[in-house]
């Protein structure tokens, strides 16, 4: 069994694969004529859409940016999975009063009325679309944009292959169906081929074949599939990643019957200019270390400094959307791969985002700070363990011993242990590079009407770093932990407050210091007398060559 499902498939192809999508997209854009793309906002002109993760992060900025710029949509179709204790139709009314759709709302306070929710459940068969959803899917969508799918790092192999591989294909099934489909976008990661030091725009082999690894694991249970998941997955970091590339597999497969493009974002951030700068609603990937730094919480974090970090704007990812989706010419189908990535481009490094996170948070200081932000990064483990005991254990220790002498539950160790496991997970994308081909993306950007390139700009050329990086921690601050910047000062006096303590605290510690090694030893005395003599000569030798050359 484990020899058929990690069998490797040969790299035949591949070089066929990259001309023929070059090729497709060269004419879709018009090639060596010159021609320009026709409007966006035209082709979406009376379309139906169809969205999957529409309630996620970047599934509600693509409703907003496609109502807002597009205000000719015919309608969009939202798959959203009922809560316990949420209705379908309340969850999509709380979405629609978040601040993000403000700008839409100003200018079409009927927005709401282009949002049509259709029940659904991803892991369920056929994605619990009832009869009637789905005849009318069918019968009136033009345009499918994929974005559901866990993110989770360390999703159970089952579960992620569920939501990522498995839904996919029944997505793709429906999407057979549709009468009027012209364009199937899925959104992947730029982390799919993360084994890769140098990664292209084209779809490489899967590590294994899906049916295989779906049929097998289909018997087992969760017990063995967690024991056999790291031989699985081989020298990929985690479930995410590998069953990533599985799907981009998947929805291969499907490229002679529909028009298929695959979006590869790296790490998305908030956003850089639409609707507005820093919007951010979550606490994954760098939003989360970006807050525990500004908290005080995290002091150390094991990341090479001079590493890219390659973040992408949520808004630059959307964006890059809706133009894919927009067919040319009828010409053999191969999917068109993107990936949408920034460290080529404009590249810039974990060490200078330590550096402006820090700057900003001691400007905007976060409400109720546990220290005053500081953290720094290492690469080397020993020095980062070194750090997590001293900054992180042991202060924990110290404020859970605290609350429990005052009657209050302990709560700051499980927050650090939590915190930990977090940043471990980040570890293998900030230790490293990766090298992503942009020929697609750069091409796409050059053949845009100079009105899509002001309405729809995806240029991170134009991305100034240090600017954005402090609307995104103005925006942890605002979207994420709901805070006032009228609060601002207070929160800075806070900051104050714990400097103080902290120089309170050293003074203390000295004294013991002295108390207990130092004032008990006629050795340590000797050292100590002759430490501050030889500080008081320099001093008296300092001031008296001052005054002569007065």
């Amino acid at each position: 069994m484990s020899t058929d499902l990690c069998e490797g498939r040969d790299l035949d192809g591949l070089g066929e694969q990259a001309t023929d999508a070059q090729t497709r997209l060269t004419d879709i854009c018009g090639g060596a004529t010159g021609s320009s793309m026709a409007s966006v906002v035209e082709y979406y002109a009376g379309k139906n859409v169809l969205i999957t993760g529409a309630t996620g992060f970047m599934g509600k900025v693509l409703v907003e940016k496609l109502l807002r710029s597009c205000p000719e949509v015919k309608a969009l179709y939202i798959l959203v999975r009922p809560k316990a204790g949420q209705s379908m139709q309340q969850r999509v009314s709380d979405m629609m009063k978040c601040k993000l759709f403000d700008r839409v709302r100003e200018e079409n306070p009927d927005f709401h009325q282009k949002i049509i929710p259709i029940s659904s459940e991803l892991t369920q068969p056929g994605l619990a679309i009832s009869p009637e959803d789905v005849e009318k899917l069918t019968t009136c969508i033009n345009i499918v944009f994929h974005c559901a799918a866990t993110i989770r790092f360390d999703e159970p192999l089952k579960h992620a292959l569920q939501l990522n591989v498995i839904a996919t294909q029944q997505l793709l099934s429906l999407a057979q169906q549709m009468h009027h489909l012209e364009a199937f976008i899925h959104i992947s990661t730029a982390y799919a081929n993360c084994n890769r030091k140098h990664i292209d725009e084209v779809i490489y082999p899967p590590p294994v074949e899906p049916k295989k690894l779906i049929d097998s694991l289909e018997w087992m249970d969760d017990g063995i599939v967690r024991d056999i998941t790291p031989r699985l997955i081989g020298d990929r970091p985690n479930t995410y990643t590998y069953t990533k590339a599985l799907a981009e597999y998947v929805v291969q497969q499907e490229q002679d019957k529909l028009n298929i493009g695959i979006i590869r974002p790296s790490i998305v951030g908030a956003s850089w200019q639409e609707p507005f700068p820093g919007w951010i609603d979550n606490f994954n990937g760098p939003s989360g270390v970006f807050i525990a730094a500004g908290k005080g919480i995290l002091r150390t974090m094991r990341a090479n400094n001079d590493a890219v970090a390659d973040l992408i704007p949520v808004d630059v990812v959307i964006i890059n959307k809706p133009q894919n989706s927009v067919p040319k010419l009828k010409i053999p189908k191969t999917a068109l791969v993107y990936n949408c990535t920034t460290g080529g481009i404009n590249p810039f490094h974990w060490g200078e985002i330590e550096h402006h996170v820090m700057s900003s948070f001691k400007r905007n200081p976060l409400e109720q700070a546990f220290r005053r932000p500081n953290a720094n990064i290492t690469s080397n483990y020993l020095i980062n363990q070194y750090w997590i005991l001293v900054s992180h254990k042991f202060p924990a220790f110290i404020y859970d011993l605290f609350l429990r002498l005052s009657g209050q539950k302990p709560q700051m160790m499980r927050i650090f242990n939590r915190l930990h496991k977090a940043i471990s997970l980040l570890e293998y994308f900030s230790s490293q590079d990766w090298e992503w081909n942009s020929e697609n993306m750069s091409m796409l950007m050059g053949q845009l009407t100079p009105e899509d390139r002001k309405t729809f700009n995806f240029d991170v050329r134009q991305l100034n770093w240090p600017e954005y990086i402090e609307n995104y921690c103005i925006g942890t601050k605002k979207y994420v932990l709901n805070e006032d910047m009228s609060d601002i000062p207070a929160a800075r006096q806070h900051l104050r407050k714990l400097r103080n303590i902290r120089y309170t605290f050293n003074t203390l510690l000295i004294v013991f210091i002295w108390r207990v090694f130092i004032a008990r030893s006629q050795m340590a005395r000797n050292i100590w007398y002759f430490v501050v003599s030889l500080c008081f000569k320099f001093l008296s030798y300092f001031r008296a060559s001052s005054t002569l050359t007065i």
